[in-house]
This record gives structure tokens, C-alpha cells and sequence, in this order.
């Protein structure tokens, strides 16, 4: 611990001199009201301390004090159905203890109930050897997860002692010999959130993250334990499809980061989310949801350690065997935090004053996603890490730094096309910008679970969209006349599938989601139909009487994406007309 001396308050940074014995990235308690700040940069005991708490009326001579401890979160049951900031402060208790909407500085608040009892029921036995990693026991955290007690890092004992009963998360429940002596186990572990937690391996990715999302799971799929963005301009809808993966993403824990977006936008997840109904397990989707809100009205310093705050509980819950979504909304917001702290610090800036080191940041943040096989000896436990962030490019110009750098590391790219959206096209993901690089590894997946053909059916109905790009081009320069047959159909089609499959209606009870099987038959029956009306032409059917016989089947495909997920036998229903339907037009066109 070392005692210093405030010499100059800039905004967020406080800079102090006295702390020779200091070390990088340790907190203090910056002033007499306590401020809670982190050493970022460390000269012969001059230090430059990002303060994450509003600074007006410090001044220089007041004391600066560490503490010797890195920032850290507290790991323990508790976590989930909370609302922290961006530093682990409980933002419900903090309102509770301060009676203020405001939060009130140097106020210390615990981040975890210490009071309050949970059921540990043991999985070792006395005079068992066990590692770090190692499940002791577990704690029904939530009706929906089971909280998985393990051993902290770089303990290694015998089971001395270990009780089933009901603990605090601050109490033993478990006693372990080890070669330096005994080692009491409690249910919490701190963590610094900027360094990694360990695993084993980190492995390749091959099952896909079912969103519900029919543009992203059909044609620009995310792996779980990959890396997406998601940059767009303002009303766009990035934060609408960050929601609505958080809502129905099949992992088992999400993490969701407000990171210096409107405190409009994480009220909308505060409202909805307790009201959700998860399909897997029929609770509340809070149960399995933690919350970390730095909007854009709360201290500007804090939104940088908010999204390292997010990926360390993330880590934490992927080390049990769980798989985690985290979504930082939005990353734009984050890296501007990290733009203010450089131009304070008189560093030498990068592109548009970013900092020169911006894209090693980006890249050590998405780095810390994947699919790991984590720690313990007892069994071989794998976990996941699917990390989303949202971009704000300003005007939506994606060539600014934040979203350039963040391409680079990211492998699925789903571009806002704000065109979409003036159409109100929701989701507003563009077909021929965005991308998905995990659609080699995934497919041969996808068949087995669906059907042989869907990569086929997803390639078809990509190849016709791009088609109907092309013929527009014609249809403006010499009118819709000009075209043949066979490329109206092309076009009726496509328009089909812009219209009634990949425009999805996030505020309507049955669009909001749509499961696997319902978006392969959704497709197969466009598809299907498009295929019988090109068979029909070649039969010497004629465009307009395609048109007029199928006005009715058309319709059905069209409001089919308003089928509930329990009458699936309807979708069937519809392919099996399609065929007569098409014959029947075939023979009439014959007759005359």
C-alpha cells in the first residue's frame, strides 16, 4: 500500500506523484471522498490514474491511496438477474442504500449479497485430490442454472473437509490440504477483468448459435464461441438485433453490455427482459441473463472497463461447461472512452485520434470468445464464448478506425443497410454487404441436423437475390417488359423471399422467432414454388397465368412466417399443393 499526492485533475485522470511502490492497473482511493480510480500509466512514482467516478471539486494535495489489488469482479452466486455498472457495482442496492437515482461518489457497496444463504450441495468427498477447475459442488443459483462451485486457480490439495448445508458466499464449504498447508474454498473468487481466465485448449468452432433471426441463421451464421459485429448508423436497428439474440440465442447464459448507449435503450432491456419467457426452461429469461449498464450518462472512464467487466463474468460461467453470449452495445462507445483517456494522456495519436493501440484492444477483447476445453481434471468440460458487439460509425461510413479494426478480428459481418431501414426492412441486415466466414465449417452441420440440401437451398436463395440485383438494373433502364419470363418469375421470387422471409417483425408474438425447422420449410416452399413455375414456362405456361393461378398460394407462403411453431403441419400442407396448384395450371394452359 502507498500513500501519494494528488498534483493535476483533468476530466477523468488524476494525476499523482508519491507512489513509487505502486504497480500498473492497481486500484486506489483517490481523494478524502474515496473515488475509485486505476493506475494506467507509472513513471518513478509519477501516476496517471483513470478515475471511474465524477472528479469536480478534486483537487491537487488531496491524498491518493492504493490498495494493491488490481480491478477485479467478484465471482459467486448472485450474479445473474443483476444490474451492475461498469465496474461491478449493484446498481438496485447502490439506489436502495443511497435513496438516490444518482450514483452518489465514494460510496462502497459490496457487488454481491455477503448475507445472504445458499444450498451447497457437495459432488467430492473427503480425501479426494482435486485441481483447479474442479467442480466441489453445486448451488442452484436460479431455477434455471445450476451454479457450479469450482477450485480457484492454481490451488491444488486433498479434500480435508467438505459439508453439504447452507453458506453465505464468504463462508468455508470446503477445507483442502495442500503442500503449503490448508486452504479454506468459499464460494467466491475475485478476478482481475483484464487478464484472461486459464483452459486447457481453445478449439474450432462447429455448431452454429441458433438466433431466430431468419437473415442471420439462414445466410451469415454465427458459431457458438464466435465473433460477430454489427455496425450500422443511427436507427439502423443494431441495438434491436443485439436484443433480440440476448432474447432468444439457444446458449444458457447471456451477458449484455450497455456500454455508452442511450439509457432509453437499456430501459427497454430492464422492462422486457423479466417479462420474457425462456422456451428452453419456461422461467423468467432474467434467470439467466446479467446486466451491465454504463450509459451514456454515467462516468465516461467506466465505459472502458465495462466491456472487460462483461467478458471476465463471461469466462467465469464458460469455465463450468456453460455456453455464454456476451453483447457489448456498443463498442464505438467503448473505444471513444479509450480516445478521451489517450488525448489526456498526450499520447501520440493514431487514425481520427484514436489511439495507436486501438486495434490490439479490440483484438485482446474478441480474442477472449471462442470454444475451450476449461480446467478440471474431474471431467472434460467444455464451455463457449459468443461475442456480439455493435459498432456506431458516425453517417454509418464503416471505413472510420472502430469498424475497420474490428473487421479485421471479427469473422461474421452483419452490415445495417440504413436503405432497409427507411423502407422499414427489419432486420436491416444487407444480403450483398454482410458476410459469414463460419458457412464452410457449419454447413456440413446444418445438413446432418436439417436435411442434405439446405446448404443448397441457402446457395439457391442467395444466387436469386443477387439475380434480382442484376435484372433491376435492366428493369430501370428499359422497363419490366423487357425481361423474359423466366426472369419475372426470378424476380416474383426473390421479392418473395425479401418480403415474407428475411423481413422479420421483432414486436409480433410469432415472427419474433423462428426455430430451425420452421425456417427450412419456410424456405423449401419458396424455393419449391419458384422451381414449379420455371417447369411450368418450359411446359408452355405463360407468365400472367402463373400469376393469376397461384394468387392464392402465394398469399399462404406469405403470411406462413405467421404460423405459430405448434402448427408446423401447415407449412406441409402448402408444399404439397404447390405441386397440383402448378399442374393444374400446366393442364388448363394445355386445354386452351
Amino acid at each position: 500500500m502507498a500513500i501519494g499526492e494528488i498534483t493535476k485533475v483533468s476530466g477523468p485522470l488524476v494525476t499523482a506523484s508519491g507512489l513509487q511502490e505502486a504497480k500498473l492497473n492497481e486500484i486506489c482511493k483517490v481523494s478524502e471522498k474515496g473515488l475509485i480510480g486505476e493506475i494506467i500509466e507509472l513513471n518513478n512514482g509519477v501516476a496517471s490514474i483513470q478515475v471511474y467516478e465524477e472528479t469536480a471539486g478534486i483537487g491537487p494535495g488531496e491524498p491518493v491511496e492504493t490498495t494493491g489489488a488490481p480491478l477485479s469482479v467478484e465471482l459467486a452466486p448472485g450474479l445473474l438477474s443483476q444490474m451492475f455498472d461498469g465496474i461491478q457495482r449493484p446498481l438496485d442496492t447502490f439506489m436502495k442504500q443511497t435513496d438516490s437515482d444518482f450514483l452518489e461518489r465514494g460510496t462502497e457497496i459490496d457487488p454481491l449479497n455477503k448475507e445472504k444463504e445458499w444450498t451447497f450441495v457437495p459432488k467430492k468427498s473427503e480425501g479426494q485430490q482435486v485441481a483447479a477447475g474442479d467442480i466441489l459442488g453445486v448451488v442452484q443459483e436460479t431455477k434455471a442454472i445450476e451454479h457450479r462451485i469450482m477450485v480457484p486457480n492454481n490451488v491444488t490439495g486433498t479434500i480435508k473437509e467438505i459439508k453439504a448445508g447452507n453458506y453465505t458466499i464468504t463462508e468455508p464449504i470446503c477445507v483442502l490440504e495442500t503442500d503449503s498447508g490448508e486452504f479454506k474454498v468459499t464460494m467466491t473468487q475475485k478476478w482481475p477483468i483484464r487478464t484472461p481466465r486459464p483452459y486447457k485448449t481453445k478449439m474450432t468452432p462447429g455448431e452454429p448459435l441458433v438466433t431466430g433471426q431468419r437473415v442471420i441463421d439462414t445466410f451469415f451464421p454465427v458459431a457458438k464461441g464466435g465473433s460477430a459485429a454489427v455496425p450500422g448508423p443511427f436507427g439502423a436497428g443494431k441495438t434491436i438485433v443485439q436484443h433480440q439474440i440476448a432474447k432468444w440465442a439457444d446458449v444458457d447464459i447471456v451477458v449484455y453490455v450497455g456500454c455508452g448507449e442511450r439509457g432509453n435503450e437499456m430501459k427497454d432491456v430492464i422492462d422486457e427482459f423479466p417479462e420474457l419467457i425462456d422456451p428452453q426452461t419456461g422461467e423468467s429469461i432474467m434467470q439467466r441473463t446479467v446486466l451491465i449498464a454504463n450509459t451514456s450518462n454515467m462516468p465516461v472512464s467506466a465505459r472502458e472497463a465495462s466491456i472487460y467487466t462483461g467478458i471476465t463474468i463471461a469466462e467465469y460461467y464458460k469455465d463450468m461447461g456453460y455456453s455464454v453470449a456476451i453483447m457489448a452495445d456498443s463498442t464505438s462507445r467503448w473505444a471513444e472512452a479509450l480516445r478521451e483517456m489517450s488525448g489526456r494522456l498526450q499520447e501520440i495519436p493514431g487514425d481520427e485520434g484514436y489511439p495507436a493501440y486501438l486495434g490490439s484492444r479490440i483484438a485482446e477483447y474478441y480474442e477472449r470468445a471462442g470454444k475451450f476445453s476449461v480446467l478440471g481434471d474431474d471431467e472434460e468440460r467444455e464451455g463457449s464464448i459468443t461475442a456480439i458487439g455493435a459498432v456506431s460509425p458516425a453517417g454509418g461510413d464503416i471505413s472510420e478506425p472502430v469498424t475497420q479494426n474490428t473487421l479485421r478480428i471479427v469473422k461474421v459481418f452483419w452490415d445495417l443497410d440504413a436503405s432497409l431501414s427507411q423502407k422499414r426492412h427489419f432486420p436491416a441486415i444487407s444480403w450483398t454487404e454482410s458476410y459469414s466466414l463460419y458457412d464452410d465449417q457449419l454447413k456440413d452441420y446444418m445438413n446432418s441436423v436439417l436435411d442434405s440440401n439446405w446448404s443448397k437451398m441457402v446457395d439457391k436463395a442467395m444466387a436469386l437475390l443477387q439475380e434480382e440485383s442484376r435484372l433491376n438494373e435492366i428493369v430501370q433502364l428499359v422497363g419490366v417488359d423487357s425481361l423474359s419470363q423466366k426472369d419475372r418469375v426470378t424476380m416474383n421470387t426473390a421479392r418473395s423471399l425479401r418480403q415474407d422471409y428475411l423481413q422479420q417483425n421483432a414486436f409480433d408474438d410469432v415472427d419474433t422467432y423462428t426455430s430451425r425447422t420452421k425456417q427450412y420449410r419456410l424456405l423449401r416452399n419458396i424455393l419449391s414454388l419458384h422451381d414449379k413455375m420455371q417447369e411450368a414456362i418450359k411446359l408452355g405456361a405463360y407468365y400472367n397465368e402463373i400469376m393469376e393461378g397461384t394468387t392464392q398460394l402465394r398469399e399462404r407462403i406469405a403470411r406462413s412466417k405467421y404460423i405459430s411453431e405448434e402448427e408446423l403441419d401447415k407449412l406441409e400442407t402448402i408444399h404439397q399443393d404447390i405441386d397440383q396448384t402448378i399442374q393444374e395450371i400446366v393442364e388448363k394452359g394445355g386445354m386452351d
